[in-house]
Order: C-alpha cells, then structure tokens, then sequence
C-alpha cells in the first residue's frame, strides 16, 4: 500500500508540473534538431512548448499547494510567472528570428533562450533552497551564451563580465543559503522561521539571496554587468534578459522571503535596495546616448519598483496582485519598446525623425515609455498605483513617496526619446514584419492591462 500511495503522489506532483516538464521536453528536442543542422526545427519546438505551457497553465490558476515534500509550490506566482514569462519568451523567438536567422549556432539560441526560461520559472516556484540554486543555474548558464552568441569582441567582452559576475554571485548566494541550513535543520522555505532565534546564521543567508536573485533581477548594486550584457548581445536577446530571468528572480525573492521572519530586518534591507535601485537606476540612464545601455539602466530602476510589492507580502492585500499586474505590465511595454530599438537602431540620434517616418511606431514608442513611468491609463500606471498602494499598506509610505519622485525623474529620462523622435530628420525605415508583430501585440496589451487591470488581478484565497 506504501508503494502504491507513493506512486500516486509522484503521478500528482507530475501532473501539476506539466507546463514546466513540456517546456523541458521542447527544449531538449530543439537542441537535437541544432545537432541535426534543423534551426528552423528548433525554432518551432522551442515556440510550441512555450506556448503549450502557457495553456497547460491556465487551469492550475488558483491552485494553491505543493510538490515533491514541499520544494516546489504550484501557487499564484509560480503559474502567473509562466502565464506572463511563457508568452514572453515566445515573442522574444520572434523577434530573434529576424536577426540571427542563417547564422551559425542558431537553432542553439533558440534552445537556450528555452531552457533559460524554464529556469526562470522554476525560481519563481521554488520551495527549497537547493531549488533556488538550481534556478539561479539554469536561467544563468544559457543566459551567458545567449549575451556571446555574435562572437566579436563587444559580445565576447559582455559575456565575460557577465559570466564572472554571475559565478562569483551565486557562489556566495550558495555560501550563504549554507547558514539557513545548519540554523534550521532543513532546506525547506517553510522552515525558515526557526531563523528568529539565530539572527546572525539568518543575516548571512539573506545577504547570499539578495546577492545571489539581486544579481539575476539587475538590482542596484549587483546590476554591473547588465548595461555591458544588454549592449553587446542581440538586440532580442537584450529584451528577453530584461524580462525573463529578471521577473523569475523577483518572484524567487518573493517566494523565499515571505517565510522570514520580521526580526531579521529584511524589510527593510529591500527598502535600501529599492531606493538604491530606483534612483541610481534613472539618473544613470538620464546619461547615455545608446538607447540600449539607456533602457538597461531603465530595468534596473524598474527593478526597484518591483521590491515594493516584495516588501509588502504578508502585510497588504494588494502585495501580490501588484507583483502580477506589474510584471505583466512590465514585459509588455520593454518588449514592445526593444521591438522598436531592433526597427530602429541603438543609439538615440537613430531614432531622429522616427514620429515622422513611421507615424504609428513612433506613437507606439510613445506609449510604451509613458507606460514605463507609469503615466494613466497605460498598463504601468496600474501597476505602479498597486505597488504605491501595497508599499503604504505595508507602512512603507516614504518608500512610495521615493517611487513617485523616481517616476518624476524617469519621465525627464523618456522624453530624451520622444523628443528625437519627433525632431526633423530624413528617414526611410522599411517596416520589419516581426517588428510589427510584437510591437502591436505589446502595445494592445499595454493599454488592455492599463484599463482593464482588475481584470488581471490575483485574488488570495
């Protein structure tokens, strides 16, 4: 009787990691098709098991549970990371079609840029500490190849950085996760607590995760490598980088600090970190004349914002429906805005006279960097206000009021753009297909978040 009611909880704990075990499965096949010298293959296995799921998702929404004795949680973040990352990565293959497509190691990308996302969405599940450091492995070692992948001295520079940065990040992450271990006696998130008492083992874990998810979500001051990562991968690789791996490693902070207890401090550690990251974030892009080291600087900025929601769990209602709305919001409007960059070039004086060439991308353009200072009725403006409204929940006003100062000045960061755009300037743009693909799906769900956003809520319970 053991046996069997072994096996059943197995095929239980099986069925509700679907998406996550299709995705593994796709990815695998498409790096059999690159053996085969069968990007296009790869591409189409990639592309399907992302959106396949994505579908096989939608009915674990609101399932609230664990598997596997607790080190993976089928909860609301986990199957909201994979609602918004899945599709998001999708639109990311269609954009890097277009600019790798006939060179060597392609079907390798499009791989990679897979089982990047699977490990982005593991972290957003994770129940375990190992599983966190697993994550952080699996969404770094394709992420490092994906910034190299055009092989010049630009791209093998920021590979470089990034894949130092990153091992000496998760080494210490590793490091310290050890201390929770031997105060608690478990690997387990939901264990955490035994930390009250032994503040100092528990000091030296949170410092490990801040460093370790810090460097994966861009975080000030762990975002060194991100400006040198964006600037010298593909275009479409910069965006997927912008979202994926850094929503996944948010949503892991979350995960793992809504089991720590207050006395630790790590509230207000975040709160240091989000003003860090908010301020730094914005006046380091107020600087730069390359559109996209401007918009890496912008993520790490929104990486702040996003701390915010972090920072209210277990105080505020409105903390997890922030987290959602906002990461939702935030894939849309910088893909659409990197959609844009790729039709466009990367410096900012490309961008002269774009309103006037391409009267619609430009205006898309527009609306998706008011979206990302949060301006109504566009998708970021939802989020931000939930974010604001789970920071003063959470008695964290100062810290929306930071927020708010910081949108001011992103807005003096944006207008930079929209300003060029609408310069006089001679253009002649042939309009690029998956451009227009991805640019118009982002701004309709742009503005569809900005209006409709309760309809996008995460209701408890």
């Amino acid at each position: 009787m053991t046996d069997v009611a072994g096996e059943l909880r197995m095929a239980h704990d099986l069925a509700l990691m679907v998406p996550e075990l299709t995705l593994l499965v796709a990815s695998a096949l498409a790096l059999i098709a690159e053996m085969l010298r069968r990007p296009t293959w790869s591409l189409w296995l990639a592309g399907v098991g992302l959106l396949a799921g994505t579908v096989l998702t939608v009915p674990l929404v609101g399932t609230e549970t664990t598997v596997f004795m607790g080190t993976y949680r089928v909860d609301a973040l986990a199957a909201w990371s994979k609602l918004i990352l899945f599709p998001a990565a999708a639109l990311v293959l269609v954009l890097l079609r277009s600019e790798i497509r006939g060179k060597a190691r392609e079907g390798t990308a499009y791989s990679l840029l897979a089982f990047t996302t699977l490990g982005s969405v593991v972290l957003a599940g994770v129940g375990d500490v190992m599983l966190v450091v697993l994550g952080v492995l699996l969404a770094s070692l394709g992420s490092f190849a994906l910034v190299a992948f055009e092989q010049d001295d630009r791209s093998t520079e920021a590979g470089m950085k990034y894949f130092v940065f990153g091992s000496v990040a998760s080494a210490l992450m590793a490091f310290g996760l050890s201390y929770w271990f031997a105060a608690a006696g478990s690997t387990l998130l939901s264990d955490l607590a035994a930390l009250e008492t032994m503040r100092v083992a528990g000091v030296a874990g949170l410092v490990g995760v801040v460093v370790g998810l810090g460097y994966k979500a861009a975080l000030a001051p762990f975002h060194f490598w991100a400006p040198d990562a964006y600037d010298g991968a593909p275009v479409a690789i910069a965006a997927f980088l912008s979202v994926v791996p850094k929503v996944g490693a948010l949503f892991a902070l979350a995960q793992v600090v809504h089991g720590l207890p207050d006395e630790l401090g790590w509230r207000a550690a975040l709160a240091v970190l989000a003003v860090v990251s908010m301020t730094y974030g914005n006046l380091a892009a107020l600087t730069q004349t390359s559109v996209v080291r401007l918009l890496a600087y912008s993520s790490v900025a929104q990486s702040g914002y996003f701390l915010l929601g972090v920072i209210a769990l277990g105080r505020s209602e409105l903390a997890l429906d922030s987290l959602v709305v906002f990461a939702a919001a935030y894939a849309a409007m910088n893909l659409g805005a990197f959609a844009v960059v790729m039709q466009v070039g990367r410096e900012l004086e490309d961008f002269t006279g774009l309103g006037r060439a391409l009267g619609w991308l430009g205006a898309a353009m527009v609306v998706f960097l008011l979206s990302l200072v949060g301006i109504p009725p566009f998708a970021g403006f939802a989020g931000k206000l939930l974010l604001f409204g789970a920071a003063i929940d959470a008695e964290f006003a100062w810290l929306a009021v930071v927020g708010i100062l910081n949108s001011v000045l992103a807005l003096a960061v944006y207008l930079r753009i929209v300003v060029a755009m609408y310069q006089r300037g001679a253009r002649t743009l042939r309009p690029l297909r998956p451009v227009l693909f991805v640019s118009g799906l982002a701004l309709l769900l742009t503005v569809a978040i900005g209006l409709g956003a309760e309809a996008f809520l995460v209701r408890p319970g």
